[in-house]
C-alpha cells in the first residue's frame, strides 16, 4: 500500500549540474511539481528533459493553496515541492506546507541537496562547528532589535542578503558589532562569477563601496570573540 507523501526536492543554487540523481528520479516519477516560480523551474526541467505538470506555490498564495494540495495528495497524487534555488523551507516557502501535511497525517520526505549557505560557511575560514543561521534580516521593523540580540552571539552567524541591501547591512553590522569583526561575503555560489571577499567589516565594507554589489549574497560573520 502506497503512503501519501510530499517530497521536498532541493534544486541547484547556480550550476544545473549540482542536482542529485535521486532528485531527478523523484521529479520524473511524480504527478505534479509545486514550484515557487514555474518559469525558473521550467528551465531546470527542460534542461533534464522532464515533462511534468507545474503548479504555482509561493509566499503569496501558499495559505490559499494548502487545502487543495493536501486534498490532491490524499487523492493519491505524487507531489514534489521545489523552490527557485536550494532547499525548500530555507528562506523560501516550505515551512507552512510541511506543518500542515504533518497535521494531516501526510508523510514528509526531504531530499538532501543544495543550500547556498553551506559552501559559503565552509570556505569562509570562520569556525563552522557551531553556527546560527539568520537568513534575511528584517528590513525595517525589528531590525535593530535583532542586531542588538546578535551582538553577543559567540557562534558564527550566517545571513542572506540581496545586492540592493548589502551595503546597508554591512554598515549596520559594523555599527553594532564593531569594524574589526571578521566577515566573509560570498556571491553567486556555484555560478560563473562566484566570488568570496574576506576581511574585517571595515575592509569588506570598503570593497563594496568601490565595487557595486551584484548577485545574491551569503554573509558569514565571526561570533563575538572571547574576552
Amino acid at each position: 500500500m502506497s503512503i501519501n507523501r510530499i517530497i521536498l526536492v532541493p534544486t541547484p543554487v547556480g550550476n544545473l549540474k549540482d542536482i542529485t540523481l535521486r532528485a531527478l528520479e523523484y521529479l520524473k516519477e511524480c504527478d505534479i511539481i509545486l514550484a515557487e516560480d514555474t518559469r525558473n523551474t521550467g528551465i531546470l526541467l527542460k534542461h533534464y528533459e522532464i515533462d511534468k505538470p507545474l503548479q504555482s506555490y509561493h509566499a503569496h498564495n501558499e495559505h490559499d493553496k494548502i487545502i487543495d494540495v493536501i486534498n490532491q495528495i490524499n487523492a493519491g497524487k505524487k507531489m514534489c515541492l521545489v523552490t527557485d534555488a536550494g532547499t525548500p523551507g530555507i528562506s523560501d516557502p516550505g515551512f507552512l506546507i510541511v506543518r500542515e501535511c504533518i497535521k494531516a497525517g501526510i508523510y514528509v520526505e526531504c531530499l538532501p541537496g543544495a543550500t547556498a549557505f553551506v559552501p559559503a560557511l565552509v570556505k569562509s575560514g570562520l569556525p563552522c562547528d557551531k553556527f546560527v543561521f539568520e537568513g534575511f534580516l528584517p528590513v525595517k521593523k525589528g531590525r535593530k532589535t535583532r542586531l542588538d540580540l546578535l551582538q553577543n552571539e559567540t557562534r558564527t552567524i550566517v545571513f542572506y542578503e540581496s545586492p540592493y541591501k548589502l551595503q546597508t547591512t554591512l554598515k549596520d553590522l559594523a555599527l553594532v558589532m564593531g569594524n574589526e569583526r571578521k566577515i566573509s561575503v560570498s556571491r553567486e555560489i556555484s555560478k560563473i562569477y562566484e566570488e568570496t571577499i574576506n576581511g574585517t567589516l571595515e575592509e569588506v565594507n570598503q570593497h563594496f563601496i568601490k565595487k557595486a554589489p551584484k548577485g545574491e549574497f551569503v554573509i558569514v560573520l565571526e561570533g563575538k570573540p572571547d574576552a
